[in-house]
Parts: structure tokens; C-alpha cells; sequence
């Protein structure tokens, strides 16, 4: 086994997407292929993260141009852990298309474009150049505009819009904040960049180059005051397309913040602060935002940003309690996002609305399927013992061991607002009398007979509940893994020497 195998995960996604180009009218093979070819991408990942595990920081030159002249790719446990959570929602979400993406759709090239943004998403995870990383957030930024307009309906275009103005403007600051980098230190790479930018003397052109990264990739997250694009839009598309958007494309900005403020600007007292301050009103505004909403998939996005918050807030503590806890939600929270907008996908299928007010006797109708839709919906909430309890023990933990008693607050008020929207998201969907819904004429319910399909859409969701379920009861190994990732981000020497030391 050599260390090239970091970068199978991309030669994957690109030869899926290819052969799926070249079926472009055979879309049961296109359903049957993308499937399989997800499946192999978990293995894949799941080889690549046990390679990492045991033998540490890995790096591959891109046509053996030597650190830092040419575009280098770094896996580290932090990225191979993302890559094995990126092909593990893309398994879900592939299975979830294929039972209820339209065929009208799947005919304009929704399985390759797919693809190509979970080909994006490992690029940017496992890239160690920041104009690499911009060339990534680029792929992903077109493909996923593809996907949210697929379709072409009026409510898909009006939040597509939004979508793709405000990340071009990221992408414009990103680029912008790039350029003055490289004037300040004549590099792009990441580890080199690191010692660099510690030489710079000018601190103020320094930190305000930080505060442009803080922005663009602040929108591409979805942080406070950056984030209202994120629910005009993302419940626009179809509901396999809001899952894989909700699950990961806010958690790439994310992981690019923490890569970033980690590595290049690291123990920087003012920077810190304004991340804590953003994280505070993220949490709250996120959470208010969420409270007054009617529509199941703006519930979640609202709760997407609110829940950006603790991660944010981690990070701006930066020590290890506090970025293991980051690491460790992150984990739990692409998990059970990707899972609630497919949740609202069943619903709709159930149901034929996502209107809280229109819904209701879901648990007298389904009870099974109900107790499933329980597992995500309260590991959300981070009821005890299950995945989103844990992180936040860590996060509480190092707000109290650096007298942050604010951020703590807004912690757990954040907690308590999202125990209230799930508590009454239950009582309106699930416990209330059923409604009288005025559907659309060619809407179809499931029926008892259509049990297969019913099965494709259950699949899925009961599957990333088992990874939720694991993360809760096996916390011990997701805080092992997590704590792991902590030391190797927060003592950043071994990537820094692994990466400029490899090709010497």
C-alpha cells in the first residue's frame, strides 16, 4: 500500500461521474451504477481512513513538483475522517435519489453532476494549496448550482439566485484574500504558509487577510450576519439535493474555517474573539430564526445555522477540549442533517406537504417508521445518550475552563431553542389529528403496495440513524477519534514537517 491511495478517492468520483455522462438516457443504470459506485466509494474511504489511522499523515505531489512549488494533496485523520462522512452521505443520498428524484430531472444529468460535487468536496478536504482549495470550492459552487436548478421551477430559480450570487461573492473575497497572501509571503501552500505568515511583520495587514478569509468562507458556512441566502434557498430543490446540501456543503466552509484558523492563523487573541462573537449571535439568531418557521426543511436550515454556531464557537476558544468538541459535532452533525431533509422528503411522501400546520397523525398511521424518525430528530436536540449530547459536554467544558460563561449561555440556549422547535415539530407532525390537505393532482401518496419504493426511502434514513445511533452509544471511540484530531490541529508541527519534509 502506498500513500497515492489518498487521492483513489477523487480518480473514483470522476470516473462515476464519466461513465454516468456516457449513459446519459439509460436512467435505470444510471439509479443502479451510482448506487454501486457509492458503496465502493465507502470502502474506499473506509481503506483510505485506516491507512491514515496507522500510519499517520500522508502526502502525494501532484506530477512530483516538491512542497511547496507544487499542488500537494494531504490526508490527515481530520481529512480522512471527512472523506469516509462525505462517502457515507453520498451512499445515502444516492439511494434516496434514485427512489425519489424525478426521471424528467434524472434525464438532465443528475447523477453526474452529483458525483462531481462529492468529487469536489474530497478535492477540498484533502487539498494542502489554498488556490487548490479555491479550484474546489469552485467545483463545488457548479455543480451544486446545477443540482438546486434541475428542474427548472420558478422556486428553484428564485432561491438558485440567491444561492449563487452570495457564493460567488465568497469566492470573490476568498480569491481576493488569496492574492494578498501571496503577496505577503509568495506562497500557496498551506504548511508552508504556516511558517510564513508568522515572519510577516506587518500583523495588521496580517489579520485583516484573516478577516477575509473569516468572510468568505463565514458565507459558505453560514455564520451570523452572513447566512440568509442558506434558507431562501435550500429548501427550494428537490429533497435529495437539500440533504446532501444541508449534511455537507455548509460543513466545507466549515472545515476550510478550522484548516485556516488552525494552521495559518493560529493564537491570534483578536481573531479568537470574533469568532466567539459571531458563533454567539449564529447560535442565536439561528435558533430564533428556526422557531418562528412553519415549513419542515426552513426549520432545518434554520437550525443548519444555529448549529454552525457551536462549531464556530469551538474554534474561537481554540484548546483541545474545545476543538475536539468542534471535530466531535461536526461528525455528529453532517450525520443527521443529510438524515432531516430526507426525513422531510418521507414526510412529503407520507404526507404530500411540509407545512407543520397541515400535518399531522403521522405516528397513528406509521408508528414504526415514526420511531425511526425519532433517532435523528432527538439526536439533534442531544438528548442523552444519543450523538448530540456529547460534543456539547466538551464545548460547555472549555467555555467554563476559559471563564467564557457568554459563549457557555449561548450554548446551551441554542440547546434549549432546538429542544423546543423538535418538541414542537413532534406534537404538530406526528401526535396531532391528521389534516385535510388540498394536494395537487397528479400528487401520489405511498400506498401499502408500493413497498419496495417505500423501502429505497427508508433505507437510507435507517442507515445514517444506525451511524447516529453509533456516535451516541460509542462515544467513547468517536471522542478517541476526535480528541486524535484536536492534538494534530492544535500542535500543527507534525503536518507542517510531514508535508515540506516528504518530497525532500
Amino acid at each position: 500500500m502506498t500513500q497515492q491511495i489518498i487521492i483513489y478517492p477523487l480518480f473514483l468520483q470522476i470516473a462515476i461521474s464519466i461513465i454516468l455522462m456516457f449513459s446519459w438516457n439509460n436512467i435505470r443504470f444510471q439509479k443502479i451504477f451510482s448506487v454501486f459506485g457509492s458503496f465502493v466509494s465507502v470502502v474506499l474511504a473506509g481503506w483510505v481512513f485506516y491507512y491514515i489511522w496507522t500510519t499517520g499523515t500522508q502526502t502525494v505531489q501532484a506530477a512530483n513538483w516538491s512542497a511547496p512549488f507544487g499542488i500537494t494533496f494531504v490526508a490527515d485523520t481530520f481529512a480522512a475522517t471527512l472523506v469516509v462522512l462525505t462517502s457515507l452521505a453520498g451512499l445515502a443520498v444516492s439511494i434516496f435519489s434514485a427512489a425519489t428524484v424525478l426521471k424528467d430531472r434524472l434525464r438532465f444529468g443528475y447523477f453526474p453532476i452529483f458525483h462531481f460535487l462529492l468529487l469536489g468536496l474530497n478535492g477540498a478536504f484533502l487539498t494542502g494549496d489554498i488556490f487548490n482549495l479555491y479550484v474546489w470550492f469552485e467545483i463545488i459552487i457548479i455543480s451544486s448550482f446545477v443540482l438546486i436548478t434541475i428542474g427548472g421551477e420558478k422556486a428553484q430559480l428564485e432561491g438558485a439566485v440567491k444561492y449563487f450570487t452570495l457564493n460567488i461573492l465568497a469566492s470573490i473575497i476568498f480569491l481576493t484574500a488569496i492574492a494578498v497572501l501571496y503577496g505577503l509571503t509568495g506562497s500557496l501552500n498551506m504548511a508552508d504558509l504556516a511558517g510564513k505568515i508568522a515572519a510577516v511583520e506587518n500583523r495588521g495587514l496580517v489579520e485583516i487577510t484573516a478577516i477575509l478569509f473569516l468572510i468568505g468562507f463565514g458565507i459558505k458556512a453560514g455564520v451570523f450576519p452572513l447566512y440568509f441566502w442558506l434558507p431562501a434557498s435550500y429548501h427550494t430543490p428537490p429533497f435529495a439535493v437539500s440533504s446532501i446540501f444541508g449534511g455537507l456543503l455548509t460543513k466545507v466552509g466549515v472545515y476550510a474555517l478550522i484548516r485556516v484558523f488552525t494552521l495559518i492563523f493560529t493564537h491570534d487573541p483578536f481573531l479568537n474573539d470574533i469568532l466567539i462573537v459571531v458563533a454567539i449571535f449564529t447560535l442565536v439568531s439561528g435558533g430564533i430564526g428556526a422557531l418562528v418557521q412553519n415549513n419542515i426543511r426552513k426549520v432545518f436550515s434554520y437550525l443548519i445555522i444555529c448549529h454552525i454556531g457551536y462549531m464556530i464557537a469551538g474554534l474561537g476558544m481554540f484548546t483541545e477540549v474545545a476543538i475536539a468538541g468542534v471535530i466531535f459535532y461536526l461528525i455528529h452533525d453532517i450525520v443527521v442533517k443529510t438524515n432531516l431533509f430526507m426525513i422531510s422528503g418521507l414526510i412529503f411522501r407520507l404526507r404530500g406537504s411540509n407545512s407543520m400546520r397541515a400535518l399531522g397523525g403521522l405516528y397513528a398511521e406509521w408508528p414504526k417508521i415514526s420511531l425511526l424518525l425519532f433517532i435523528p430528530l432527538f439526536s439533534l436536540v442531544g438528548i442523552p445518550p444519543l450523538s448530540g449530547f456529547w460534543p456539547k459536554i466538551n464545548l460547555i467544558k472549555a467555555g467554563f475552563a476559559e471563564s467564557n460563561y457568554v459563549t457557555v449561555a449561548a450554548i446551551i440556549f441554542a440547546s434549549f431553542i432546538t429542544l423546543i422547535i423538535i418538541a414542537k415539530l413532534w406534537a404538530e407532525v406526528f401526535w396531532k389529528e391528521p389534516q385535510e390537505l388540498k394536494l395537487k393532482e397528479n400528487f401520489k401518496f405511498f400506498s401499502k403496495s408500493t413497498t419496495f419504493k417505500k423501502t429505497q426511502i427508508v433505507l437510507p434514513i435507517a442507515l445514517l440513524s444506525i451511524v447516529s445511533l453509533y456516535i451516541g452509544f460509542g462515544a467513547e471511540h468517536i471522542q478517541e477519534l476526535s480528541a486524535r484530531i484536536a492534538d494534530e490541529l492544535v500542535n500543527n508541527q507534525g503536518y507542517i514537517d510531514t508535508v515540506l519534509h516528504a518530497a525532500k
